[in-house]
């Protein structure tokens, strides 16, 4: 039986979308967002009526003011995002469960095995659109996709945008897909793309016609295979990932490009990634912090042993101690912060001496505090003078809480 197993949904164009959701003087209108409303920037995200102009996303926006004088460009608020992120996904969940939330603007959904008929799987998904634009905005268009597993539904789901909808089934495998650039298939980046040619493949349709040993050759792994299997509709196992790192990175704003600003977003970033570690319910053994500077100067990275830890209060003591072997000189530009060898709370005993278990005791205390009243409701004295730099940004697999 012919049947779709899977839905993918790909908000389209979002960050632009939210705005004109929110802002009707921006509707119909072309419109960028940027991180600051600064010539020397880059767009993070166009709406559709900026792209007959060439306006995309990674356009300096200088040039995209050049190319359309109508332009509107907002700043980026990802709190707003974020939080109609999440009403995107109660949305989604009033039709059917999400399965795995991928992104700030993609999920997908197993169809239960009534709705996996292709007309009856048309049908959930138009519900799901309708509950999107009556419970958060008609603005907020999306692309889906319906097919057999969630590669070909990723794909399906950008063969139409926007606001598309298009349904692959195994009798549609492969022919619906020779229409498709190799880069167009998800996975197929600037790399694999020159490795495809290298190995003559130019078209999908190639690319389909190879054996599994062939694509395991050209993609020098499982890989490979697992991709033959995809392109037929098979749907492999997932292979759980394992969280390796938590960290955060800041250009540091001109004020900051002194040792003591750079020391004090350093403060404030590892607030931040140490209340991640332990909202994630990990430990970690290592601290990485580097500082990138202007014009040149040697970039310095240091690394030092924590143990076995989790709590903000001991990790910032050695980050003090990693910061007194910073050579001396340069203008710093750029921080980062970094947690390694992360170890899930399940597989890791509390401490073993009572000051280690109360200072991981008073962590989560702060947690609590700040989830209830507000991210900087109490925080350590010395993250005082940088508590507002560093501001939230979205990453693409995690998804702050609305109040982040």
């Amino acid at each position: 039986m012919l049947t779709v197993d899977w839905l993918f949904l790909d908000m389209n164009a979002y960050f632009a979308s939210v705005e004109q959701q929110l802002r009707p003087s921006l509707r119909g209108r072309p419109v960028a967002v940027a991180p600051v409303k600064t010539n020397s920037t880059c767009c993070i995200a166009v709406s559709y009526e900026a792209r007959p102009y060439s306006i995309r996303t990674g356009t300096n926006v200088g040039e995209a003011r050049r190319r359309c004088r109508r332009l509107q460009v907002v700043e980026a608020r990802p709190g707003m995002y974020v939080q109609v992120h999440h009403q995107i996904v109660a949305a989604v969940e009033s039709v059917l469960p999400v399965e795995q939330v991928l992104s700030i603007d993609e999920m997908v959904c197993r169809l239960s095995p009534q709705h996996r008929l292709p007309e009856s799987a048309v049908a959930v998904a138009g519900h799901v659109k309708q509950a999107i634009a009556e419970q958060v905005g008609s603005y907020l268009r999306c692309s889906v996709g319906l097919a057999p597993n969630r590669f070909l539904a990723k794909v399906a789901s950008n063969m139409q945008k926007p606001n598309g909808l298009t349904v692959l089934t195994r009798a549609d495998l492969p022919r619906k897909l020779y229409a498709l650039s190799l880069d167009d298939l998800p996975g197929i980046g600037a790399g694999m793309l020159a490795r495809l040619h290298q190995s003559g493949i130019r078209t999908v349709r190639q690319l389909c016609g190879l054996s599994r040993q062939q694509l395991g050759e050209i993609w020098h792994s499982i890989v490979g295979q697992q991709w033959w299997s995809w392109l037929r509709g098979e749907e492999l196992p997932t292979v759980p990932t394992v969280r390796r790192t938590v960290g955060h990175s800041h250009v540091l704003p001109p004020p900051f490009r002194t040792d003591d600003g750079a020391r004090a977003v350093l403060i404030r970033l590892l607030h931040k990634a140490a209340a991640r570690l332990r909202q994630m319910d990990y430990w970690a053994s290592q601290l990485c912090v580097q500082v990138v500077f202007v014009d040149g100067w040697p970039k310095w990275k240091h690394t030092v042993y924590l143990g076995r830890c989790q709590d903000t209060q001991t990790i910032l003591k050695l980050l003090d101690a990693a910061w007194q072997t910073k050579p001396a000189g340069g203008k710093p530009l750029r921080v980062g912060v970094t947690l390694l060898g992360l170890t899930p709370g399940r597989s890791t005993s509390l401490p073993l001496f009572e000051e280690e278990r109360r200072a991981v005791q008073v962590a989560h205390a702060m947690d609590a505090i700040n989830a209830a009243r507000g991210p900087h409701a109490v925080y350590f004295a010395s993250m005082h003078t940088a508590r507002d730099t560093a501001p939230m940004r979205i990453a693409f697999t995690h998804i702050p809480d609305d109040d982040n």
